[in-house]
């Protein structure tokens, strides 16, 4: 991907994209603060905060093309195991995107969703998120949906002991048991799956990313780290997507049939 931004080549990369089809719902690991800081000879917890500006970019972008659901995965289970005072700083920041951004969010209509093991997080971060979705349950333009303390395992297991708790309650019977019915249990409950994941930052593995929703997604890899990747290499990646043929186990002929 090139790092052309300038407003001719986003004009013309949206001459490549269909606006009928667009990803339903895009979901992104926003991976490379860290390595731009160290590139930058900067402290990480500025390149988060600089990781914060991308943010900003892409769920601008989402809502301004048509895009019904933006997933970002903002803080996995494992990055607990990070340096405290870096687990801090992203929580601050955290903290400080939720209290400056929700009056953006209200006017662009965008409504704020959580997924993960969100009692981990702190109290003050855990009260200004709630409030945040609560503000903005009312918003129908897009979806934008925080990976907190997430990780995928343990969203599946999480699922499977509430279904097999409901068994147990008698409310569901084994012969109920199907792949659409454990979805309704998963934290994703609700939303599309996602039709594009977009991973920045050069490396080729979901970490534990949305690992059930992810059947059928289609993967996009990019070298450029997250606090540089903005609108126009958005646009890029969902112009590729397009370009895709997405079969979900039928063949082209089959596909072009419907």
């Amino acid at each position: 991907m090139s790092r052309d931004s300038s407003p001719h080549s986003e004009t013309g990369i949206m001459k490549e994209i269909d606006p009928a089809r667009l990803p339903r719902h895009i979901a992104i690991i926003m991976d490379g603060n860290g390595r731009w800081a160290e590139r930058h000879t900067l402290g990480r917890v500025l390149g988060h905060r600089k990781g914060a500006e991308s943010v900003r970019a892409v769920v601008k972008t989402c809502r301004r093309i048509g895009i019904r659901c933006l997933t970002l995965y903002a803080f996995s289970a494992e990055n607990w195991l990070r340096p405290e005072a870096e687990v801090s700083a992203l929580m601050n920041l955290l903290l400080q995107y939720l209290e400056t951004e929700v009056r953006e969010m209200m006017d662009q209509d965008i409504r704020l969703t959580a997924i993960g093991n969100l009692d981990a997080l702190d109290v003050s971060v855990l009260g200004k998120l709630k409030e945040t979705i609560e503000m903005t349950a009312g918003n129908q333009g897009m979806i934008l949906n925080l990976a907190l303390s997430y990780g995928g395992r343990d969203e599946i297991v999480a699922a499977a002991k509430r279904m097999v708790g409901d068994a147990q309650a008698g409310k569901i019977a084994l012969q109920e048991f199907t792949k659409e019915l454990f979805a309704g249990y998963l934290y994703t409950s609700g939303l599309p799956d996602p039709d594009m994941l977009i991973r920045t930052g050069g490396e080729y593995r979901i970490s534990n990313f949305l690992l059930w929703q992810m059947a059928y997604t289609e993967f996009f890899f990019t070298d450029i780290l997250w606090p540089d990747f903005g609108e126009s290499d958005l646009l890029k990646a969902i112009a590729e997507y397009q370009r895709r043929e997405r079969r979900f186990g039928l063949t082209s002929d089959q596909i072009g049939k419907r």
